[in-house]
C-alpha cells in the first residue's frame, strides 16, 4: 500500500503520524510525507536549514521511502493562488500513489493548518483519479484542540491506531527535532507526545495509540 502523510511544516509528520508511519512501514507499505511549507526553490534561512536537516534524519530512521516538499513557505500559503496550491497538493498526491491519506485537522489553531486541510480536500476529491481508499485526519499538539471552543473546531476521533510497539521509535524521531521540541510542560515535549499516545492507548485499552478522525473510506 502507498501512504502519504500531508504535513504543513517540518516535524508535524512525527507528532502527529510518526507511530502509524512506523508500522506502516513495518507492514512493508511505502510512505511518502509532503510538506506544504518547505519553501523548496526558494531562500532558505538558517532556522530553516537546521530544520530541514532535522527532517531529513528524522526521516531516515522512520523509513519514508519519499519527502516531496513544495514551494510554499510558512504563514504565506494564504498568499498564494489557491489553485495553486490545489494542484500541488494534487500532483503530490498522484507522485505517491496514494492509497491512504493523512491530512491535519480542519480544527487546528494554525492558519498554515487550516488552509492545507482545505486544499488537500479539494485535491483528493473523489473525482480527482487518484487512487485513494482512505482519508484520515490527525491531531497535532500545539495546534489541535487550541483553537476557540466550538463543535466545527473540536477533535473527535473514531479511529485509533496501535502504536504500542513503535512509541519509544516515534518519540526518538521526535527528539531528532531539536529546534522545535521544547521541554514539559510545552505541548511540543517529548513527555507531552507520550502522554497522549497513551491517553489514546488507554481509551481502547491498548499501550499507546495515536488517534485520527476518519474523513472518508472507499471500500
Amino acid at each position: 500500500m502507498n501512504v502519504l502523510v500531508i504535513a504543513p511544516h517540518r516535524d508535524d509528520e512525527t507528532l502527529g503520524v510518526g507511530g502509524t508511519i512506523l508500522k506502516r512501514k513495518a507492514a512493508g507499505d511505502r510512505v511518502s510525507v509532503c510538506v506544504v511549507t518547505a519553501k523548496e526553490g526558494g531562500e532558505w534561512g538558517p532556522l530553516t536549514k537546521r530544520v530541514h536537516a532535522e527532517m531529513q534524519e528524522a526521516f531516515a530512521y522512520l523509513g519514508v521511502d519519499e519527502y516531496i516538499g513544495l514551494p510554499f513557505g510558512p504563514l504565506a500559503i494564504d498568499h498564494a493562488p489557491r489553485k495553486e496550491v490545489n494542484k500541488a497538493i494534487y500532483d503530490a498526491a498522484l507522485r505517491s500513489g496514494a492509497e491512504e491519506v493523512y491530512i491535519p485537522h480542519w480544527g487546528d489553531m494554525q492558519k498554515d493548518h487550516q488552509l492545507v486541510t482545505e486544499a488537500a480536500m479539494v485535491a483528493l476529491r473523489p473525482k480527482s483519479g487518484l487512487p485513494v481508499r482512505r482519508i484520515y485526519a490527525y491531531e497535532t499538539l500545539s495546534e489541535t484542540g487550541l483553537h476557540y471552543p466550538s463543535a466545527d473546531k473540536a477533535f473527535i476521533p473514531d479511529v485509533f491506531e496501535d502504536i504500542s510497539e513503535f512509541l519509544e521509535k516515534k518519540l526518538e524521531a521526535l527528539r531528532i527535532y531539536g529546534s522545535q521540541v521544547g521541554a514539559f510542560p510545552d505541548l511540543r515535549s517529548v513527555e507531552a507526545v507520550e502522554a497522549l499516545a497513551r491517553l489514546r492507548g488507554a481509551t481502547v485499552n491498548v499501550k499507546a495509540a495515536e488517534a485520527f478522525v476518519l474523513v472518508r473510506e472507499v471500500r
